[in-house]
């Protein structure tokens, strides 16, 4: 430690300009690996992407409110309040926040820490302590004000790789922030277009029950002419009384999707009623896109491969730990005896040092941070592959639903034609007196289930298609 107090004493030039001059050269470099992405097995393209359709990039298609694709307007309305109100994403954005400070708390660690300081203290020494004859001494008062500086020179990069894992830190925090936000809207959009479905069904079993009112009526003028019997009525009155139970389901299921709807906007379930509304949305045609993309368009993997990195630079901060510590401390200010002479020149002091430590045994604690730190390294590298894994397996998923259930359509639209077709000859036959209506209500029954079937299978496909939205990354791209 350098120490003076006499103004006519200074440090040696040359001392102090050699030892800067090894401080910044010492600190061009940083301990441990620097870090570069592990490769990933990306296949060359999707098994369930259409073999005839050319290769082309999502990024042209998935905007960033890609909710608007679909053209209804009150979807749209719904997916705009979800960045506003919904409360996990309001909690991610926090989460962001504090991973931002926490950078800007380690950059902090690269400038000096400055403590100022004032003090009165008034001294009684022990006359005892003096040579010759013991006499009382004098009490005095000493006034104080210091100023210190104390600087941890960042020789081995230990600060530099802990602002390096906070800054990756901060950027996966905003990834999993886009990711709430993605996973939000894509689950507010699955919730709006099963309401859909339901008011589809709602609307299909309302003129199912209308048409079975006429049937009842149909049934009962026979009976009472005679013609057919009281067996006919009873069961037209159970056809229709059946269908009306599946129509009061139908609109306890829809108040529970609406509830949900309400939660996934921030809001009470009383706050909101969305009105009913037939099933048309669109379809849009999405390509299937690279799976490299993946890589890049999701948030989660960005996520993942930002905390890789952050794993990285921690293998870094416990390297370091094997070297000495630097530190520059150095004080001054002014001190007396008297108030009136506290900020005199004379009265002023100063002093610098620099120090070095090291550690030369700890049981190896060192070795077991490093291997600590390497251990947790390979463990988000698996993390890293393992999720992009699941965004190829994701994004399969969806493509094979999207291409099995258009084809569903197609024959289960075929299916309702003919199931109308057959409950008109049946009726017809059965007005003739041909068939009992034991028939009918069996033709009755096909044609409503073939009905649903169908409404539930273009729910099903805008819901395969908003998990496809989400498996490619929605309109978010890694910056």
């Amino acid at each position: 430690m350098i120490s003076h107090h006499r103004p006519d004493r200074t440090i040696s030039g040359p001392f102090l300009a050699g030892f800067l001059a090894s401080v910044i050269y010492l600190s061009a470099c940083s301990v441990g690996p620097d870090y570069t992405r592990p490769p990933v097995t990306t296949p060359a393209q999707y098994k369930e992407a259409d073999a005839a359709s050319p290769a082309q990039s999502v990024d042209e298609v998935i905007k960033a409110k890609w909710w608007e694709m679909f053209g209804d307007r009150e979807l749209t309305e719904l997916e705009e309040q979800v960045d506003v109100s919904n409360q996990n994403v309001a909690q991610a954005a926090a989460g962001y926040r504090q991973a931002l400070a926490l950078v800007q708390s380690a950059r902090a660690a690269y400038f000096p820490t400055v403590t100022v300081g004032l003090g009165i203290s008034r001294t009684q020494t022990s006359p005892t302590i003096s040579p010759g004859p013991v006499r009382d001494t004098e009490p005095f008062t000493e006034h104080t004000m210091p100023l210190e500086v104390s600087w941890e020179v960042d020789v081995w990069g230990r600060i530099r790789r802990l602002v390096e894992a906070s800054q990756a830190n901060a950027q996966a925090s905003e990834a999993d922030l886009e990711a709430g936000k993605l996973s939000a809207r894509a689950q507010l959009a699955q919730a709006y277009f099963l309401l859909r479905t339901l008011d589809a069904q709602k609307q299909l079993l309302d003129a199912t029950v209308v048409a079975y009112q006429k049937s009842v009526e149909l049934t009962t003028n026979r009976y009472n002419s005679g013609v057919a019997s009281r067996g006919d009525v009873l069961q037209a009155e159970t056809q229709l009384k059946s269908t009306q139970a599946q129509e009061i389901d139908i609109t306890a299921q829809r108040a529970q999707v609406e509830h949900a709807i309400a939660l996934l906007i921030g809001k009470a379930p009383a706050e909101l009623s969305v009105t009913v509304a037939p099933l048309n949305a669109a379809l849009p045609a999405l390509p299937a896109g690279v799976p490299e993309e993946i890589l890049k368009r999701r948030p989660d993997v960005a996520a993942a491969e930002r905390l890789m990195a952050a794993a990285n630079a921690q293998i870094g901060v416990a390297i370091a730990a094997y070297y000495p510590d630097v530190t520059v401390n150095s004080s001054g200010g002014f001190e007396s005896s008297s108030a009136s002479k506290w900020f005199s020149w004379m009265g002023r002091f100063w002093s610098f040092g620099v120090g070095m430590t090291q550690t030369l045994f700890d049981g190896g604690l060192r070795g077991a941070e490093v291997d600590r730190a390497r251990a947790a390294y390979d463990a988000s590298v698996a993390s890293y592959r393992q999720t992009v894994l699941t965004g190829y397996q994701e994004v399969e998923d969806s493509l094979a639903a999207q291409r099995i259930l258009g084809t569903e359509a197609v024959a289960q639209d075929e299916a309702v034609t003919a199931a109308q077709q057959s409950l008109a000859v049946t009726m017809n036959q059965y007005q003739a007196g041909i068939v009992s209506y034991l028939n009918v209500i069996v033709a009755q029954t096909i044609a409503l289930s073939n009905q649903r079937t169908a409404v539930d299978i273009l729910g099903r496909r805008l819901n395969a298609t908003v998990l496809l939205i989400k498996a490619l990354g929605g309109g978010w791209k890694t910056a």
